[in-house]
Formats: C-alpha cells, structure tokens, sequence
C-alpha cells in the first residue's frame, strides 16, 4: 500500500475511536451545509423526492429533503467506523437482523445466491455480515484512483469479499460461482450503460435498469435475496434486513423481469426512505425525458 494510502488507513483507525453517535452527528451536520450550499447534488435529489413522493406539498418535500441530505451525511460519516475499526469490531453494531431464515434457506439448498443490495443505508457492514455467512462475490467497477484498492483490501481485512470486474470475463465468473452454489453481491439500482439496460417503472417513472441480475437469476436458476444494513436512530447501530424478491426476477421477459427488479428496490427503500442515495440522476438516460434538464434549466 502506498505510503499516502497507509497515512489515510492510519487516520481511519485514529477516527474510529469515536462513537458511531458522534460520526453521525458529523455527518448530519454536513447534510445541513449540503443543503445550505443548494448544488447540483442538492437539486437532483429534490427533483427524486419529487417523482417518489408526488403527494407532499412544497413544506413537506422540504422536510423530506433535509432528512434525506443528513442521512446521506451520516452514510458518509460512518465509513470512518466500518473501514477503521476492522470487520469484526464493526460486526459488533449489529443489534438486529430480520429475514435471516430466507438465507439460510437459500443457502442450504445450493442452487447459488444472488443478493441484491441497493444504495441504502450502510452497504460495507452489509458486505462484512454476509461474508462472515458465507464466501461471496461482487460486482465491481475499478476506482479511479488506483492506489485506493490496497486501501480496500486493507480496512476490509479477512471479511473482504472477492471483487469481480465488471467486464465480459467477470460476468462469466459470476454465473460459473452461481452454477457451483455460491453467493454474488450485485447493486441492483446501479444505472447501466447506454445500450445495455432495460427500462422499467422505478417510483412511478420509467428508468433505465440493469438487466445483468435478471439475465443471471434466469440461467443460473439462483435464489435472489434483497439485503441492505439499517442505520438506526441515534448512532444506536443497525439492522440487518433480508428480503425475498418479487416474483418474476427471473422472467426471459426483460422487461418484466426489470419491473419486479425495481419493485425489490423500492420494497427496501420503503423499510428506510431517507437513508436511500437520492442525489442520482436515475431518471436520465437516452430516449428518456430527463427531468433534471429542466429543473436546472
């Protein structure tokens, strides 16, 4: 690991000592400039809440926006805790875990797992919980900056899941791990490229949608589980939540399939609203109408 990346892991371990409380509180504060600064984050994220909540007037999508902005702050904050106290320390905020029999299910019948895990709440602890479970692979784009992988690997430690390209030969790699009975993590709301995805109603709008997880689910015959960690009131930790998905996931029909994809995502957006990752610009892809254009004119 380069010597800048040590000196940031180093710094991590320094911040973890603080409660998760006192992150949160960090990062809701940063919410609160956020939203005070008004940008183009700010805006995208108001125009989202518009088309999820159509039914709130001007006050209450007010309200909804800076809860939404100071939880966002909070997802930011609390990476300190995750990556810096090592796996199994963070492992200890767990307090609760609902839906875990749906695993345990799907794992004890070997047809292969695929868990779905939206932009929503803390998505690195839900990595460390479900690889303490069992082996697990996910999809991943490389960062930008290189040097950030060593930086990964390090704070993720033993608990660290295997990282699978995004490309043609770790597409392949992901239906031979299914094939075998093992487990794939895969964001199912992350926005594909143009050309490659299917668009599907999200809240109400259509959306273009990764037809990746469908495509798997169909040929590998994998159970499809929905997951995500809850950040609880308080700084107080989190809980685990399972899900099964809708049926239909499975669908040759893309388009179907795309739909039920979406409505798993909505279904655990709703267990935890704020704490979904509203600022991106979901709505906008080729052939659609981007409503980001004319609300930043």
């Amino acid at each position: 690991m380069r010597a800048d990346m040590y000196l940031i892991y180093l710094l991590l371990r320094l911040l973890a000592l603080l409660p998760l409380r006192a992150l949160h509180g960090i990062g809701g504060g940063l919410g609160h400039l956020l939203l005070w600064r008004r940008g183009r984050m700010v805006r995208n994220t108001a125009v989202n809440l518009r088309i999820a909540r159509p039914e709130l007037d001007d006050a209450a999508q007010s309200v909804l926006l800076r809860e939404v902005l100071v939880e966002s702050g909070k997802s930011a904050s609390e990476i300190v805790k995750v990556w810096g106290a090592g796996a199994e320390r963070a492992l200890e905020l767990v307090r609760e875990v609902r839906g875990e029999s749906l695993l345990d299910a799907a794992l004890a019948a070997g047809k292969g797992v695929i868990i779905a895990a939206p932009h929503l709440g803390c998505w690195e602890l839900l990595n460390y919980w479900l690889c303490r479970r069992t082996p697990m692979a996910i999809l991943y784009r490389p960062p930008r900056i290189a040097a950030i992988e060593g930086l990964l690997r390090k704070v993720r430690g033993a608990l660290a899941p295997a990282q699978v390209r995004a490309d043609g030969a770790g597409v392949r790699t992901l239906y031979k791990r299914l094939a075998a009975g093992g487990t794939v993590g895969i964001l199912p709301d992350q926005k594909p490229r143009a050309g490659e995805g299917q668009v599907a109603p999200f809240f109400g709008r259509e959306a273009l949608t990764m037809v990746l997880l469908p495509r798997l689910a169909a040929r590998t015959g994998a159970t499809v589980l929905f997951a995500f960690a809850e950040r609880l009131p308080r700084g107080a930790g989190y809980r685990i939540q399972l899900l099964s998905a809708p049926q239909g996931i499975d669908d040759a029909n893309l388009e179907l399939a795309c739909a039920a994809l979406n409505r798993g995502v909505q279904d655990c957006v709703e267990l935890a609203f704020a704490q979904y990752q509203w600022q991106y610009k979901r709505y906008s892809a080729d052939g659609l109408v981007s409503p980001y254009d004319r609300e930043q004119g």
